[in-house]
C-alpha cells in the first residue's frame, strides 16, 4: 500500500498522464438538454455540462455521475479531470421525490449515456471511448447502466460498446434510499433487480472499482464492492479490478481516485489500439 500512496503522488504532480493528447484549450457548454419531452421535473434535471479539448478529433470521454444518495446532488465537473486530455459529459437526473422514482434516476442516466454515444463526434470526440464514471450514486447509477443491458438498450445502445465502467465507492447492493423507500434499515441489505451485483456477466465493459478504506467507508462499501469485483472473477469477466484507499473515507476518497480513472482510462485506450 506503500508503494501504491506513492504512486498516488506521483499523478498529482503529472494529471496529464491519463490522456492521449493534452491540449492547452478547453471549452465548457453549459445545460445542454438530453431530453426533450417529459414533465417540468424531467425537463429541468435532465441536463449535462460538456467539457471538452477544443481543436481536436479522437478524444476519449468520462460521462461523470455526481453523488448525493440519489435525493441531492449538482452536476459538476471535476478539477482533478480537467486540462487532462479527456472530455467530461457531467450529468444532472432525476432525484428520488414524489415525481421521481428510481426507476427514473436510472433511466435518465442512460438517457444521458445515450446522448454521449450520439452527439460526441459532433464535438471531436469518439464514440468508442467513452467511460462512465461516478461517485456514491453516481457510482450506483454506473454499475446499473453498465451492467443492466436494458437501460441502454431502451436508447439503441449496447452497454457492451462503453469503453469502461468506474464506479467509485458505488453501492454493488439495491441502494439504500431504495431500500429506505422500502420500510427497510440501512443496515438490512438486499440484492434485487435495483442492485448492479445481480446483473454480473463476462461480458460487461471492463470494471474498475474504487472504495475508501474499508474501516473508514459507509456501512459494508468496501465488502460489497468486494463481493462484486469476485463474482465478476468467478463468472470470467477478463478485465475487473478493486483499489481499496487506505485512510480515505467515503467522502474525502473522491480526489485521489481520479487518478486511479486516470490511469486505468489510459491503460484501457492502450488496449484499444
Amino acid at each position: 500500500m506503500q508503494k501504491y500512496v506513492f504512486f498516488i503522488f506521483l499523478f498529482s504532480l503529472f494529471p496529464n498522464m491519463a490522456g492521449a493528447v493534452s491540449p492547452a484549450t478547453y471549452k465548457q457548454v453549459n445545460d445542454i438538454p438530453y431530453r426533450t419531452e417529459g414533465n417540468p421535473y424531467a425537463l429541468s434535471r435532465c441536463k449535462i455540462d460538456l467539457y471538452y479539448p477544443v481543436g481536436v478529433s479522437g478524444f476519449a470521454t468520462l460521462v461523470w455521475f455526481h453523488g448525493g444518495g440519489l435525493t441531492g446532488g449538482e452536476k459538476f465537473v471535476p478539477a482533478e479531470l480537467k486540462d487532462a486530455g479527456l472530455a467530461v459529459v457531467a450529468v444532472n437526473y432525476r432525484l428520488l421525490c414524489d415525481s421521481a422514482t428510481l426507476d427514473d434516476c436510472i433511466d435518465d442516466a442512460a438517457a444521458a449515456v445515450a446522448w454521449t454515444f450520439n452527439h460526441i463526434g459532433e464535438y471531436g470526440g469518439d464514440r468508442r471511448k467513452i467511460f462512465v464514471t461516478g461517485h456514491s450514486a453516481g457510482g450506483y447509477l454506473t454499475g446499473m447502466v453498465g451492467l443492466d443491458k436494458r437501460w441502454l438498450a431502451a436508447y439503441g445502445i449496447d452497454a457492451d460498446s462503453i469503453a469502461g465502467l468506474l464506479p467509485l465507492s458505488g453501492h454493488a447492493i439495491s441502494h439504500f434510499a431504495y431500500r429506505k423507500q422500502l420500510g427497510m434499515k440501512d443496515t438490512q441489505p438486499s440484492i434485487d433487480r435495483y442492485a448492479p451485483i445481480y446483473y454480473v456477466r463476462p461480458d460487461a465493459p471492463p470494471f474498475i472499482i474504487v472504495s475508501g478504506d474499508r474501516e473508514m467507508e459507509m456501512l459494508g462499501r468496501y465488502e460489497e464492492n468486494a463481493y462484486l469485483w469476485r463474482m465478476l472473477k468467478v463468472v470470467g469477466h477478463p478485465y475487473v479490478h478493486i483499489y481499496e484507499l487506505d485512510g480515505y473515507n467515503h467522502g474525502d476518497m473522491v480526489s485521489p481516485a481520479f487518478h486511479i480513472v486516470k490511469n486505468e482510462v489510459k491503460a484501457l485506450l492502450k488496449r484499444q489500439k
